[in-house]
């Protein structure tokens, strides 16, 4: 017969067992820790470290974007209690960020650190609160910084993201001068479509300027770079830029000149981007020949060379322009102000054949010939963006696609033609005129003087009429009163 003392000692592993197994399937053990490791955060003393988004100028700071990028990849931030999640710039990227108010912990050197992400009510703007014990500050602190550093620039050199800034927002008190989304643009400088000769030079020219930091330095010159792309719409500037952006992997600030309310703003907005940045004003010539009252000439010169150009360093400033324009020419292409300048023409048989292979696969084809033919005769006027729109549209088919575009540029030769010998009948004309105008003119003036002293004769001999009529009723009153 079994004792009373081994039923007990069964019944008292069996009910510990029981009660372990109820415990680990719960979250009572961790309400139990939390509430220890907060009773005994009631006995130390401890320090608090703000890192706002913004400065007081609503310039970015950069420690905050690096601490973001490091408590994302912290394993606590999938373990707190909030956690926002978002796609991030692949279908199948899940990104995690700290909530307003949420708390994460994290160890450092065997000391425990809590960080927080505040938003202020009164103007909205994201503060990162650090709180550690007062006892590890200066053990810890500075290492921990150096570590956050340290760690967020692996992340972002292995995930770099290139960003497109746009100046839209309408409450920047908020959230800065700048909203910002990934810049996706497909563009490289394998597809965009230039001379070959010019696209080299102009990597190596970019190349040299990534290199080139102790030599400006050296010189007493700004580290950054100042280009100018002159060309039709649709001649591949925008192409081009996204190209540059790629090949150096900087991000891009787009200025929308109408969202500029003046110079200061002009100048505020270009002390507001980082390093390693494109910044991008695109139809120059527009801006400066309407003569804009928001932004002076003076205030975009001094943009682009200034003073205040100056604050900050591996830029590079790119200007785009429409048309020639003398008077724009002389205002910007002061040497200092545009470095390098590219020229983006109509298309013509060489871009052709260079669109033909990228969008149809097609290096050569029966039809070549003839579209030869028809821009070495001339006249016509087309970008390759059409023909490349044709191609895309005829994709399937290169001979259709061909033939397409022959009857695109045929047309367009067509109607060039008629163009022209309008503008040289009306030039005949105009010529003719001044040939004989001298004639025609005093005819004309003589027959509007005949005009003008026929209309002054014929009221002299109604006022005259009317006034004999007048002197005959005068006197029948007169004889009647008379009588």
């Amino acid at each position: 017969m079994i004792s009373s003392p081994v039923i007990l000692a069964f019944l008292a592993i069996f009910s510990g067992f029981c009660l372990l197994r109820f415990l680990s399937g719960t979250s009572v053990l961790q309400i139990l820790v939390r509430c220890w490791r907060s009773f005994e955060d009631h006995f130390h003393v401890y320090q608090f470290y703000k890192v706002p988004q913004y400065n007081e100028h609503f310039q970015e700071n950069r420690l905050y974007r690096k601490i973001s990028t490091y408590l994302i990849s912290l394993p606590a931030m999938e373990d707190s209690d909030f956690t926002n999640l978002f796609s991030g710039p692949k279908s199948n990227d899940i990104i995690l960020h700290l909530d307003a108010n949420q708390v994460i912990e994290d160890n450092f050197l065997s000391a425990r650190v809590w960080w927080s992400n505040e938003k202020s009510e009164t103007n909205g703007k994201r503060t990162f609160l650090l709180k550690l014990r007062k006892k590890d500050k200066r053990r810890i602190l500075r290492p921990y910084l150096q570590h956050i550093l340290s760690v967020a620039d692996e992340i972002e050199q292995s995930k770099k993201e290139i960003k497109l800034y746009m100046n839209v927002e309408s409450e920047p008190h908020e959230n800065g001068r700048w909203r910002w989304v990934p810049f996706t643009h497909p563009a490289t400088m394998d597809t965009v479509v230039m001379d070959g000769d010019l696209k080299n030079k102009v990597k190596a020219d970019l190349e040299s300027f990534l290199k080139s930091k102790q030599y400006y330095h050296r010189l007493g010159r700004v580290w950054k770079r100042s280009y100018l792309l002159l060309g039709d719409s649709g001649t591949g500037k925008s192409s081009f830029i996204a190209a540059m952006a790629k090949f150096l992997n900087f991000d891009v600030y787009d200025i929308d000149i109408t969202k500029v309310s003046d110079d200061s703003d002009l100048k505020m907005l270009l002390l507001q981007t980082t390093s390693r940045s494109m910044i991008v004003i695109e139809d120059l010539d527009r801006f400066l020949i309407e003569k804009s009252k928001v932004v002076s000439l003076s205030g975009m010169l001094n943009f682009m060379d200034g003073i205040v150009s100056c604050c900050g360093e591996e830029r590079l400033m790119v200007f785009t322009m429409n048309s020639k324009d003398q008077v724009v020419e002389q205002a910007i292409m002061r040497p200092g102000r545009i470095d390098f300048h590219i020229n983006f023409p109509l298309c013509d048989f060489s871009a052709f054949k260079s669109l033909a292979n990228s969008y149809l696969g097609v290096k050569e084809h029966k039809l070549f010939p003839q579209v030869e033919e028809i821009f070495q005769t001339g006249g016509t006027s087309v970008s390759p963006a059409e023909i490349g729109e044709i191609m895309i549209s005829n994709r399937n088919s290169p001979t259709r696609a061909l033939k397409s575009v022959i009857s695109a540029l045929q047309n367009n030769s067509i109607v060039a033609q008629r163009l022209s010998e309008s503008r040289s009948v009306r030039s005949r004309d105009e010529s003719g005129e001044a040939e004989g105008g001298v004639f025609c003119r005093e005819s004309v003036h003589t027959v509007r003087e005949f005009r003008k002293l026929y209309g002054l004769l014929r009221m002299g001999s109604r006022r005259k009429e009317e006034h004999s009529l007048d002197l005959g009723s005068v006197d029948k009153e007169g004889s009647r009163h008379g009588a």
